[in-house]
């Protein structure tokens, strides 16, 4: 696998990634953090993507054959929805891989990725929220990974309140 640097013509395989996620958490009954629809079935949802792909910095998992195996979208600052830290961050906007590839350690790589362009840009400060409702699985996995939860957070979605976890790593 390797890490590369992608951008608007890779939307299409975040968004192919993104469906494949949807499609795994309904299988398990889990459709809390993004509903029971395809991702792409969602216009605005469609267009975010498009529009972190141009404006934010794309990280894109290649497996060996150069397939696209997951995603990182990078920006300098939070969603509208999330509290931006008091100083400099790197914000984790999108992270997927493929759930044919679950446990590879491609989410973890592209974390590792995260880090490293996190230091890069001299920072000290990488973030990233998601959905912590359920059993908070995610929400593990990310504390796993080296994060700390710091703050919660909801959001209106899917006609109710959708439940978030901010998580941090100090560097």
């Amino acid at each position: 696998m390797k890490i590369i640097t992608g951008g608007p013509e890779h939307a299409p395989d975040i968004l192919r990634l993104l469906d494949e996620a949807v499609d795994w958490l309904v299988s398990l009954g889990r459709t809390g953090q993004w509903g029971d629809r395809p991702y792409t079935s969602r216009p605005a949802a469609v267009a975010r993507i498009h529009e972190y792909a141009t404006d934010y910095l794309v990280r894109i998992a290649e497996d060996e054959t150069g397939a696209v195996v997951g995603a990182c979208i990078l920006a300098d600052e939070p969603s509208a929805s999330i509290t931006p830290a008091p100083g400099p961050e790197l914000y984790i906007r999108h992270l997927v891989t493929a759930r044919s590839r679950s446990g590879s350690g491609i989410g973890a790589a592209l974390i590792a990725d995260a880090v490293e362009e996190t230091r890069r840009r001299g920072l000290d400060l990488l973030r990233v929220d998601c959905y912590a409702g359920d059993d908070q699985r995610l929400v593990g996995q990310y504390r796993r990974l080296g994060f700390t939860p710091t703050e919660t957070f909801t959001v209106p979605q899917f006609g109710s309140d959708w439940p978030g976890q901010i998580l941090e790593m100090r560097l």
